[in-house]
């Protein structure tokens, strides 16, 4: 048997929360098919930030956190070509100062 995932809204999780704390938590947690480790963590975000402790986050940053990585990998990309840039400038000065001879390439 599957189980399947069930979004509730933050005054579903407030409801089950008082229901469960009327009820015990065992038996509560029976009722409304939650684990005690969930019904914790929903006591501790709602006292700590009330209703709005409850509400779910998932998915909601992601766009934001794109376009910070989107832009961490643009700069990269340009720090690695100037790095490349200079490799080479150096390899051109040591071989004109030194007559080294330069790398073969296959």
């Amino acid at each position: 048997m599957v189980k399947q995932l069930h979004k509730r809204t933050p005054q579903e999780k407030e409801k089950i929360i008082l229901d469960i704390q009327s009820l015990g938590v065992i038996a509560g947690c029976r009722k409304h098919g939650i684990t005690k480790s969930l019904y914790y963590y929903w006591v501790n975000k709602y006292q700590a930030s009330g209703i709005e402790g409850l509400e779910d986050r998932r998915g909601k940053n992601m766009d934001a956190h794109i376009k910070r990585l989107e832009k961490e990998i643009r700069i990269l990309k340009e720090l690695l070509a100037k790095q490349e840039l200079e490799s080479k400038l150096k390899d051109e000065l040591l071989k004109k100062k030194f007559g080294l001879p330069g790398k073969k390439e296959k």
